[in-house]
C-alpha cells in the first residue's frame, strides 16, 4: 500500500528528461529513510504529543543543504498529510524509477551449490541481452535445491527446482504407462 502512496508522490515531481535532479532527489530521501531506521527518531514522528510544525521543521532541518524548494514543499505535504512514515518507501520506489529510466538492475541468484563468478556474469549478459538492460546479479547461499533468479526491477523470476523437475518426469511416466 505504501508504494502506491509514494508513487503518486513521486509524480509530483516533474523529471521529464533530468535523471540528475531526479538522482539528488533520491539521494535527499535515502538519507531521510536511514534516519527513519532509528528508533529515537520513529519515537518522535509516532508520538501524536508532537506538533506537526515541530515535525516538519525536524524534516525541513534535515534537508536544508539540498536547498530546494521542491523538497521543502513534499516535506511540508507529507507532514501535513500525515504521511511521514512513508519516506522509506519514497526513497525505494525513487530507486526504482532511475533503475527503470537508466535500465540497470540488480538481482540476486540463490541456490544450495556454489555459482562461480564467471557463471553469474554469463547470466547477467543474457538477461542483460534478453530484457536490453544492464543487469548485475549476486550470488546468495541458501537452502534452495535447484537455482532462482529473481530481478525485482524488472518483475524477473526464474526458477529451476530440482525437486519440481523430478515430480513432473515421474507424473510424465506414470502419464505414460
Amino acid at each position: 500500500m505504501e508504494e502506491l502512496i509514494a508513487k503518486r508522490y513521486i509524480k509530483a515531481f516533474d523529471f521529464n528528461s533530468d535523471l540528475a535532479s531526479m538522482e539528488n532527489l533520491a539521494e535527499i530521501f535515502s538519507v531521510l529513510a536511514e534516519s527513519f531506521k532509528n528508533e529515537r527518531y520513529n519515537a518522535i514522528f509516532n508520538n501524536p504529543s508532537v506538533s506537526s510544525d515541530d515535525k516538519s521543521s525536524i524534516l525541513l532541518d534535515a534537508v536544508k543543504s539540498a536547498n530546494s524548494n521542491e523538497v521543502n514543499n513534499m516535506i511540508k505535504l507529507l507532514v501535513e498529510n500525515k504521511r511521514i512514515g512513508i519516506i522509506p518507501a519514497i526513497s525505494v520506489e525513487l530507486q526504482k524509477e532511475i533503475s527503470r529510466k537508466k535500465k540497470s538492475y540488480t538481482g540476486v541468484v540463490f541456490s544450495d551449490t556454489q555459482i562461480s563468478d564467471a557463471t553469474l556474469n554469463e547470466l547477467s549478459s543474457n538477461l542483460g541481452n534478453r530484457f536490453e538492460s544492464t543487469i548485475v546479479l549476486d550470488f546468495v547461499q541458501s537452502n534452495y535445491n535447484g537455482i532462482k533468479v529473481e530481478v525485482e526491477g524488472l518483475g524477473i523470476e526464474i526458477d529451476f527446482s530440482k525437486d519440481r523437475i523430478d515430480r513432473q518426469v515421474i507424473e510424465h511416466i506414470i502419464k505414460a504407462i
